[in-house]
């Protein structure tokens, strides 16, 4: 089972409530393609951060907002912390998880802190024009979002953990647990209800829909990308607390739904770089 997929209902067999037994066979398939395509995105990712900071200080009075230098340099740095995770996951998909539950829960903990960290990055651009300049009011913006988005990311350190020994999994408790209701609550707000507010209030104040038109809308790439895996989340805990019937065919159609979802969420290390320069090029 991949250090991303909680393996609580993805055993090869398990019983529905017809008492049939139930063959899924997304764990194998996943455990051949997560590790090439985790590597392949890693490697893409190194290059297109390292090309980015390469463009920021060649020409740093080229980034001017809504992209702005400041902004585009913590993007790159939230990627970065993002991909360096993707190896140590790549290897724990292929041969299993040996380095214990404290590295387990801080690979979880730095993942999502990167992942929240750029969703406020994001929203915060989209907003005003706080990141124009690197003055101290936005050094102090900048010091609270990334402090915001860790003390956001711990629930995902509690609620995840090591399984069957081998497994560094992103929920070891029940999906009624406290710590996992609050975990997945952050998530659905960060990647599900604060793209869909600042995409009707873009809309609706002609402002926001000039800055999109100047290039804000291409960072939006990375809240785009994430927004499926946040409805997978709300589609897994409806599944997990029995508010969907849970038959064989829901769970395999689900547990391809949650992978490819959150395979295109991780995309965003590697595209969002790349976006970023060709903007910057035109």
């Amino acid at each position: 089972i991949s250090s991303f997929y909680d393996d609580s209902y993805s055993n090869d067999t398990f019983m529905d409530y017809d008492a049939t037994p139930c063959h899924n066979r997304f764990c194998p398939l996943f455990q051949r393609v997560a590790p090439p395509f985790l590597a392949v995105t890693c490697a893409a990712a190194a290059l297109g951060t390292g090309a980015l900071l390469v463009a920021l200080t060649k020409r740093p009075q080229a980034w001017q907002w809504p992209r702005s230098r400041a902004l585009v340099a913590q993007l790159a740095l939230g990627t970065a912390l993002f991909a360096a995770l993707l190896p140590a996951l790549a290897a724990g998909v292929a041969w299993g998880w040996h380095l214990g539950t404290g590295p387990c829960r801080l690979t979880h903990l730095l993942w999502h802190w990167s992942l929240f960290s750029q969703a406020l990055l994001v929203a915060s651009g989209s907003c005003g024009t706080a990141w124009a300049r690197w003055d101290p009011r936005s050094r102090r913006l900048a010091v609270a979002l990334w402090a915001v988005a860790l003390l956001l990311a711990t629930p995902a350190a509690l609620v995840s953990g090591v399984e069957a020994g081998t497994s560094c999994v992103r929920r070891s408790v029940a999906i009624l647990a406290p710590a996992y209701l609050l975990h997945l609550s952050l998530c659905l707000c960060l990647l599900l209800l604060l793209p869909t507010g600042l995409l009707l209030a873009a809309l609706a104040v002609p402002r926001l829909r000039a800055s999109w038109a100047a290039g804000a809308g291409l960072i939006w790439l990375f809240l785009g990308l994430w927004g499926p895996y946040g409805a997978g989340l709300a589609g897994e805990f409806l599944l997990q607390a029995g508010l969907l019937e849970p038959t064989c065919d829901s769970f395999k159609h689900f547990d391809l739904a949650l992978g490819l979802s959150q395979g295109l969420g991780v995309l965003h290390c590697g595209l969002g770089p790349l976006a970023l320069l060709l903007a910057w090029r035109r």
